[in-house]
């Protein structure tokens, strides 16, 4: 009988004891494989059930509809798109991603959504996305995009993800928060200086820097609003409604229910909100909360605990 023979990284010795080490390596690789399975399967599934499909764009021609597409959602001219196709093609040049989401139609393809994405110190570990949008047609688009850039962003070693969004805007902040599991881990105030775009013309660029751990990648599945009814109220908002309710390591602040139209409407008291919303921000992140949660009808949580480092600012523009 041919003697068993093998090496260090081989199944077994040459007397059959399995090579222990050899085995945890196939256990290792076995459930990476599977990981990576699991987190293509859910890349695969949001678009499905978006309706969309999503890749990754490098030509001139996809890359200026991108560019066209996000002038037409911060309501410029596209000869003056915030985001230039130029620019967006040297990202993509220097080691980014443009990724688009597009929806079938009768005359063939619409874009539907679309974000970008570079990578930041240390390269291995943190992924900046710095803009994205979508179509608002409720649709689970934004999710099929941002699942498209995870799984773009952990197979180059990528482990988290960090953006900037307006905090006033409360269906970003409950898709960030809540359906993604992000965590704010700064507030930021005028980030950009005054921006003259369609979308936040008159206002100031207050922004929340948070972090997406690409590896959990876990909605929230608690309720935000619980205990909210038996908190203290701290603070009243503009309205005269309650605008921040805490008690002893929690606190909430509400948001306007559409500080678009709100702007658009009556620019000084959106810039009340953002003054009074600032406030409340401000003094809770130098105390130690962090912004975990967003309820539906347009409440933060702010929790204690362990925050991602906010060392290196995201400047994501989400839409």
């Amino acid at each position: 009988m041919t003697p068993v023979t093998s090496s260090a990284a081989g199944p077994g010795a040459a007397d059959g004891t399995p090579n222990v080490g050899a085995l945890a390596g196939d256990v290792a690789r076995g459930a990476a494989d599977a990981s990576r399975i699991t987190r293509e399967g859910l890349a695969v599934a949001a678009a499905r059930n978006a309706g969309v499909t999503v890749r990754t764009v490098h030509d001139v021609a996809g890359i200026r509809a991108v560019a066209d597409f996000f002038a037409d959602v911060w309501q410029t001219p596209r000869a003056t798109a915030p985001y230039p196709s130029e620019v967006l093609h040297s990202l993509v040049h220097a080691g980014g991603a443009v990724h688009a989401a597009y929806s079938a139609g009768p005359s063939g393809e619409r874009l539907a959504g679309a974000a970008v994405a570079v990578f930041g110190p240390p390269a291995e570990r943190d992924v900046y996305s710095f803009v994205a949008a979508a179509s608002a047609s409720g649709r689970g688009v934004g999710f099929a995009v941002k699942q498209a850039q995870r799984l773009w962003a952990l197979e180059r070693g990528a482990t988290t993800m960090r953006w900037t969004f307006d905090p006033l805007v409360s269906r970003n902040a409950r898709f960030n928060l809540v359906k993604l599991g992000a965590v704010g881990s700064e507030y930021l105030v005028d980030f950009y200086g005054p921006m003259s775009d369609g979308v936040n013309d008159g206002d100031e660029s207050d922004r929340l820097t948070v972090v997406w751990d690409l590896v959990t990648g876990t909605t929230r599945k608690d309720d935000p609003a619980e205990g909210r009814s038996a908190a203290d109220v701290v603070r009243r908002a503009p309205d005269g409604g309650p605008l921040a309710l805490g008690d002893a390591d929690r606190l909430w602040c509400r948001v306007p229910e559409d500080i678009v139209a709100l702007r658009a409407a009556d620019r000084a008291l959106a810039l009340h909100w953002r003054h009074a919303v600032r406030e409340v921000f401000t003094e809770a992140y130098a105390d130690g909360l962090r912004a975990t949660a967003m309820s539906r009808d347009g409440w933060y949580l702010l929790t204690r605990g362990p925050s991602p480092d906010p060392s290196e600012s995201a400047s994501e523009e989400q839409e």
